[in-house]
Order: structure tokens, then sequence, then C-alpha cells
């Protein structure tokens, strides 16, 4: 279609009042003018992201810049082609009928600097998600628009003046947030920016300092606010911007974050690190469920993490003996003084592996200050004792290279070294602790894995930077031998030429960056701002895996307490203030927006029965299918049945291991089908879901995915 000859409207026929030229034709003005800049601006942005590819890289600095012009010219154009005129949400109007402010996934102006949409996150948005009949926040009305393939099939008006009505607004029934409810859903979490309600928007917006929490029942949009939340922040708050750490944001399991991974995008924002708790550490991926409950206790407390330290501490202790260091020209004496005083050289802060070089360097010129022979030079000197056996093997043993996977082995494989490392142990903990195969990893084991790993640093850090300066002085050698050859071939030994004595300008000659590296852990930090969704279920322990990355303490905290497979009784004040959060504010949802009524009724008395003081949010909606209860003999007749019944949509199968998934029917764990949702859900044997907290918690948790039916087939 051709915006700018079509319209933008494709109403059906039952919604052809809402034609009506006295209520789109300033839609359609203004979409032909969005249209014409959406144009414009892909030409603009599509030449100048040409021309930034096209110069020349620079270094340092300025290729940086140029990088992350060219990763913000490609974000941007990238949306503008995406959506083209469905970038527009909806308009309003003020209540002193002022012309209609249009709101934008992203803010747009014309070639006059007239502005045509608004970024929906400026403040000047926000009555258009905020404002309510009690508090129309300076409003006469609003539309929001559905677009269905580039064109508006549907749009909704409220009104929050009687002025607001009259030859503006089509007035119906339900809001567009309530119709969007019962579409279908997929395998990507639909779009809802435009359907955000006040009491999601007032949480979005909210400042960044300390730690929010956001507690809410199933339905009632967590996910939702901690999506649109990271990218609001990124756009509103200086503090946190890409430059500056941007926002990590931390999902429960790999299918979550394939549902989600949609939505920022979509949001203008591809900068958001988004990630597992397992993605933090290499092992995560192949790491097992620790099978004994008590072990796994045992390495949830944040206490156990805090052994790394002396664990490490151990490896840090300068010899306890002076030694005579033998160089080809005579004996130099290192005391332990001197030892001392090189390992006290390390910037505090500086991991452990890479603290070595700086211990190194310091013996180094320690040895240099005590040499007195005049006649030999200082790198001569430093080469001389580089290839000590007896220094570096003392030095190897008083700070060793380690790995932190070995650092923990020997956690569970050493007693005695448990033992000096986490002393309020009992006896019988050590013992539990301890296991055949040291590095047998299971999920328990991240938290300490993770700790260790950036109080080490990695070991392969030092080995490149000594490649590296190896590679530089090599280069730097080279152009040296390519000066002296052009000065040889300069007759009078004057001019330009004589330049290249200048150190400054050798040093600009020399290719920096003539050393193989390797690529940043993204995911390693410190980030600005972290948000983490399903956070109940984080142990003390994994909750310092986040701590780590995040210095400024600046927390979105999303999660229901009565979604806790282990169970929370204690307060989320109580909870994060332990494990050393302060500052904290908690924000609550209670709107049930996703789930229907009638199957609320049934789950509510499920999670009750094990957690009476459970948040569990009030539906706003009915969707006049009861549960519908059978036996699993049944399981294929009513997918067969509902596919044939419904052309789109996503079912699933929850409980059976052995069902397999198709394009329309995913197969899941109670566990992993949290944070997701589906039209059906159908449970296989709930009861065998387990018993207590964990059983009634994953049966609820299973039950409220459903935003259209829920089908519990039994085996008896």
């Amino acid at each position: 279609m051709n915006p700018l000859t079509t319209s933008a409207f494709d109403l059906p026929e039952n919604l052809a009042p809402k034609a009506d030229p006295t209520l789109i034709a300033g839609d359609e003005r203004h979409f032909a003018a969005i249209a014409e800049s959406l144009e414009q601006s892909i030409a603009e942005l599509s030449d100048r992201l040409d021309a930034e590819r096209k110069a020349p890289g620079g270094k340092g600095r300025q290729a940086l810049d140029r990088d992350l012009e060219i990763h913000r010219l490609t974000t941007r154009l990238r949306a503008l082609r995406r959506f083209g005129l469905d970038l527009c949400l909806g308009h309003m109007v003020g209540a002193d009928d002022s012309e209609p402010v249009y709101v934008g996934r992203l803010g747009l102006t014309d070639s006059t600097g007239r502005r045509l949409l608004l970024d929906w996150r400026s403040p000047a948005a926000e009555p258009f998600f905020g404002a309510t009949h009690a508090n129309p926040m300076g409003l006469a009305s609003r539309r929001r628009y559905r677009w269905t393939r580039g064109r508006i099939s549907d749009y909704w008006d409220e009104v929050f003046t009687t002025d607001g009505i009259v030859g503006h607004a089509a007035l119906d029934d339900q809001s567009a947030f309530i119709a969007s409810l019962g579409s279908n859903r997929s395998a990507r979490m639909r779009d809802v920016l435009g359907t955000i309600q006040a009491d999601q928007d007032a949480i979005i917006r909210a400042g960044s300092r300390g730690a929010l929490v956001v507690d809410g029942g199933p339905g009632t949009g967590k996910t939702v606010v901690a999506l649109h939340r990271s990218a609001y922040l990124l756009y509103s708050d200086p503090r946190l911007g890409h430059h500056r750490g941007g926002v990590l944001f931390v999902g429960p399991h790999q299918p979550y974050l394939a549902y989600v991974s949609d939505v920022l995008p979509s949001l203008g924002e591809e900068g958001v690190q988004t990630c597992t708790l397992r993605d933090l550490v290499a092992e995560g991926a192949a790491a097992a469920i620790e099978t004994d409950p008590e072990v796994a206790r045992l390495k949830s407390s944040a206490d156990l993490v805090k052994a790394i330290e002396p664990a490490v501490k151990f490896y840090e202790n300068p010899p306890t003996k002076g030694m005579t260091v033998t160089t080809h020209w005579s004996d130099i004496w290192l005391s332990t003084d001197d030892w001392a005083e090189a390992f006290d050289a390390a910037e505090p802060g500086t991991p452990h592996n890479e603290a070595r070089d700086q211990i190194w360097s310091e013996l180094l010129t320690i040895l240099a200050d005590k040499h007195d022979d005049d006649n030999v030079s200082d790198d001569l000197l430093r080469k001389s004792l580089l290839q000590n056996r007896e220094l570096l093997t003392t030095f190897n043993r008083a700070w060793p290279l380690i790995e932190a996977a070995d650092l923990v082995g020997d956690l569970w494989s050493v007693p005695a070294y448990l033992r000096m490392c986490a002393p309020w142990l009992s006896p019988d903990e050590i013992r539990r602790l301890q296991r055949a195969d040291a590095q047998a990893w299971t999920v328990s084991d991240l938290p300490l894995l993770d700790a260790a790993r950036q109080r080490l640093g990695d070991p392969e850090t030092a080995r490149r930077k000594r490649r590296h300066a190896a590679a530089v002085a090599a280069e730097r050698e080279r152009m040296a031998a390519v000066v002296d050859h052009l000065l040889e071939a300069d007759d009078d030994g004057e001019g330009a030429v004589t330049m290249l004595r200048g150190r400054d300008l050798q040093d600009a000659l020399v290719d920096q960056t003539a050393a193989p590296g390797t690529e940043p852990d993204l995911l390693a930090g410190p980030f600005a701002h972290v948000v983490v969704d399903e956070a109940q279920e984080l142990t003390d322990a994994e909750w310092q895996m986040l701590l780590l990355r995040c210095p400024s303490r600046s927390f979105t905290i999303v999660g229901d307490r009565a979604q806790a497979r282990h169970g929370f009784t204690e307060s989320w004040q109580e909870r994060l203030e332990r494990i050393g959060l302060d500052r904290i504010n908690l924000a609550s949802l209670s709107i049930n927006y996703r789930t229907p009524e009638e199957i609320m009724t049934e789950a509510e008395p499920v999670i009750r029965a094990a957690l009476p003081d459970a948040n569990v949010p009030s539906s706003i909606r009915s969707s006049g299918v009861p549960v519908v209860h059978g036996s699993t003999a049944e399981l294929s007749s009513i997918l067969d049945a509902w596919l044939a019944e419904h052309a789109d949509g996503i079912a699933c199968v929850i409980g059976d291991p052995t069902f397999r998934a198709t394009s329309r029917v995913r197969s899941l764990t109670p566990e992993l089908s949290k944070g997701l949702e589906f039209d059906l859900v159908v449970l296989i044997d709930p009861e065998s879901f387990g018993e207590g907290v964990e059983g009634a918690v994953d049966r609820y948790v299973a039950m409220t995915r459903a935003t259209q039916q829920l089908v519990i087939l039994t085996s008896s």
C-alpha cells in the first residue's frame, strides 16, 4: 500500500460507522504527513549510514564514536522500515480543545521541524497511558489504534469530558485494552505498547534510584512492565545510557527469553542485554539440578559465596623467606619486606590473575633499583630476570594463575580447604558438600563459580596482555628500522624526514592493536541498572551474581511471592535487605488482565491451600468458557477439535514429557511455562506435579497460563 494515496484505515463492514470522515479525516491527513516524513527520513538515514560506513575507521575514541553512530543509525533505520505508519499508537486531545497530539513508538518530525509523533517515553506522552476518568491529566479524549498488517483494523475512543464527545469520538462498550485481551496468542509476546494501562505506566515511569519491587500475581502484566520499563529508563535516565553501563534484563529460562525477544526491538531498543542466570557463567548451560536438598540449601546461602574471598587470599601470600636472585652480572638479595612491598603494588579491586602482572612489574623494579651496575641497561637486566627459573618458580607458587573451576572444585574435594574458607560449617556439612567428581557442576554451584571468576579474573587475560605487549614491541622495533632506513636515505638530514626521530611521532606510527584479542564478556558488567523477572525464585547466593554486576544497586525486581516454588515466607523488604539491598520501594499490581474469571475461580483455591496470604489478582473479564475436566485419553481429540476450530493461536500441554510439540502446540514442564501465556492450556495429571508448596505453585502457575480455555486431564 502507498500510504500517501491509500487510506490507512481498513475497517470491517461491522465497523462502518467508524469510517465516517468526520471522525477519521484528521487522522488521514496526519498519516499522509507521517508517510512523507518517513520516506524522507529513511532516505536521509540510508545516505548517512552509507557515508559512515565508507568513512575511515580511525583509531581509539574516533573508531568507537564511528561504530556507535553506525549502530544508532542502523537501529533507527530498522525501526522506521519495520513499522511504517504503525509507528503511531494513537492520539490525545487536550481539554482546551487543542490540536490532537499523536504518540508513537519513536519521535518523528517533518522537514520544517513540526512534531508528527511524540515518543511514548517522553513526559509529554504520559497522559496517553496514565489518564483515567478519575484523573484525566488534562485530556478531553484519547484514541488508540489497532494495526493489522500495516492498516488500522479498529480504533477506540475514550472520552474524559463531555466536550470531547461531539465530532471527535466513536464510543465503544469496551476499551482497546479489553478488546485485545481475547485476541489469539503466538510464539512471541504480542505488541501491547498501545494498550499499556495507567497502573502499569506509573510503574514503568518510576525513577531508577534504589530497588523498585513490582509485586503482582498471574496476568497482571509484570513482564510487560519489566520490558517497557527497560526501554523507558534507557531513554529517560541519562545515568543509565549505554555509555554508562546500560541495562541488563534477567529472565527465568530460555523459552521465556525467546517468547519476549521481539518486545525490546519493537520499542527501538536493541542495546539491552538479556539473559538467564545460567548464561552468566560458562558452566551454566550444562549444569544439572542439585539432587540433595540439604546441599542445595547450603549452597543457596550468601555466606558460602563469601568463602570465595579467603579461598583466593590463600594464594596471595608473599614468601616468608628472602632469597638471592642471581643475574648475569651480580647477585641481588630479595628480602621478605621486598616481597611484601611488591605484593602490595596491585591496585585495589584488581582481579587476582590480572594483579599478577602488576606485582611482577613491581618486583622487577625493586630488583632493578637494587642492582648497582650502571653499565647494564634496565631492559637488559629485566630480560635476564625473566629467565631466572628460581625467581619465576617462587613467584608462581606465591601468586599463581588460578582457574575459577579449579578453585571451586577444590572446595568440594579438599575438606581442610573448605573448613579453612568456611569455618562456620559443621563437620557433617563439610562432609556433605564433598563429592567424587569435584567439577560435576550443578545450578547451585553457579553463584560460587561466578564469584570466583569475578574475583580471579580470566587467567588468559594476563597471557593476552603479554602477547599484546610483545607484538607492540615487535612492531615498534620494525618501525624503528623503517625510520632508520628513511633517515639514511635523507641526503641533507633536514626537513620533515628528521621529525621521525621524535618519539611521539614514532609512537603514532605503531599499530597498538597489533595483537590478537578476545571478544569482551557482554554479561560481565558492570551495568547501570538490572531488571529481574520472576525474582521470587532467586536464592540469596544467586542474588550475589546480580549485585556483583550492579554497583549502583539500581534494580527493578519483578515477581510474585505466591509463585515461588520453594516458598517465600518473608516480605520483599526482609528478603532484599538480607541480601544487601537498601532504598527499597514496593509497587503492587492487583488486576489480572490475562486470565479469565472462570479459570481464576478454580486456580485460587489451589494456591490458597498452601499459601493463605497469596496475592491472587482479580480478573477483569469473563470468557464464558468453563474449565473442562476429563481423561488423558481425550488429549488428542481435544487438541484436534481446538485446532480445527481455531485457525490462529497457540496451545500448550503441560505435564506430559512424552507429548511431542508441534508448530501450534507446545509441550512444557510447569516450571518452564512460567512467564508464558497460551490460548489453550491442557494440564496432564496436575496432582503429580508434586506435594507441598512446590506442587501447589506448579499447579497454580500452569493453570494461569491460559488466556481463553483451560482443560485438566487425569489418568484415572
